[in-house]
């Protein structure tokens, strides 16, 4: 680690460095250094992360682009350049480092405490794609490829099905039949997209209420983080994602599906607070919000169960079937959507 924080041009010796908040892909610590200021330290994950130069090149474009646009310094994070002039280190391991400006008098929230914090969470993330309207999005890299690109979901899903590695397709049939029931709506964004239908945009793809920091004292949006999944896509991904994680009754993998609902007033909620900040958009896109969050939902519980058949090599799992309980609580919020479809279409409009 000495020779990791060597490198970067803290303003003061480090004096401290521990491990650092709830992330589950790459290492994050705290640093405090001798004059008091303090940083946010990452390896990052060459697992999840395969073009780990072409995502910094990413992250540096569009937090350089936000920077310019706001006068609050707590707007858009801030990378701490290395010696040598670079962005990023990569140690003798071959491991990629990097370092953030701490974001002081700010909090993270894992879960809404109330309406009024998705409310904010909104306002960030459609802040987000206000503010990079006229980024060149096509200039970024896809960090993951096909990343949002659910028919792709859906092959891999009808292989892996097929190959049925850990003999596990039996016992899930009923999620299975769900899952292929839905697949012909799974590449409707595209197909409008391919159509010129829908414009590119920057988007953040991983839109939950713990990647937007808040103000400490009035706890209102300041910016988003955990740019690794800022890639080309389209502004129904940002928005559905958002509504997956925070219109839920329940956690993410809660086992009793009966608490599993949609809560149509936070899902109004953070309507309220997305579409005004996005500011410009097109009247197709708003139309394809409430499909968004259909198929962001059905894309992830997808991909859970992709995973359950495939021997949970992908996603970190706690206990037997945690993936299948996932990939039953998104399925059952996908229900949710279509039973009350029409409700959600109104507050869209």
């Amino acid at each position: 680690m000495d020779e990791v924080l060597c490198r970067f041009l803290f303003e003061g010796k480090p004096l401290s460095c521990a491990r650092y908040g709830e992330g589950h892909i790459n290492r994050t610590f705290l640093v405090v250094t001798d004059s008091g200021r303090r940083y946010i330290l990452q390896r990052l994950s060459r697992a999840a992360f395969h073009d780990i130069p072409a995502l910094m090149r990413n992250v540096a474009a569009v937090t350089a682009f936000l920077a310019e646009r706001s006068s609050d310094p707590r707007a858009s994070l801030h990378l701490v350049p290395t010696v040598d002039g670079a962005l990023w280190h990569r140690d003798a391991e071959g491991e990629y480092w990097r370092v953030y400006d701490f974001i002081e008098d700010s909090l993270c929230l894992q879960l809404p405490e109330t309406p009024e914090d998705l409310y904010q969470s909104g306002v960030a993330f459609g802040s987000f794609q206000r503010l990079l309207h006229d980024f060149p999005a096509e200039t970024l890299s896809e960090t993951i490829p096909n990343f949002h690109n659910t028919p792709d979901r859906y092959r891999i899903f009808r292989e892996t099905l097929r190959t049925d590695p850990l003999g596990r397709a039996a016992s899930v049939q009923r999620e299975i039949d769900f899952a292929l029931a839905h697949e012909a709506e799974a590449g409707t964004l595209l197909e409008m997209y391919a159509r010129g239908e829908l414009p590119l945009r920057v988007t953040h793809n991983d839109t939950k209420l713990n990647n937007v920091m808040l103000d400490a004292k009035t706890r209102r949006a300041l910016c988003v983080i955990d740019l690794d999944t800022v890639m080309p896509g389209l502004v129904a991904y940002d928005f559905g994602d958002s509504i997956r994680f925070g219109a839920s009754t329940a956690a993410e993998d809660e086992r009793d599906l009966d608490r599993v609902r949609l809560d149509l007033k936070l899902y109004r909620r953070f309507a309220e607070g997305f579409i005004p900040a996005c500011g410009a958009l097109t009247g197709a896109e708003r139309e394809t919000l409430p499909l968004g969050a259909k198929l962001m939902t059905l894309e992830c519980g997808l991909r859970f169960l992709t995973d359950y058949l495939d021997g949970d090599r992908y996603f970190s799992v706690a206990r037997p079937g945690h993936n299948l309980d996932r990939a039953r609580t998104q399925m059952k919020l996908v229900q949710e959507t279509e039973r009350h479809w029409d409700e959600i279409r109104e507050i869209i409009r």
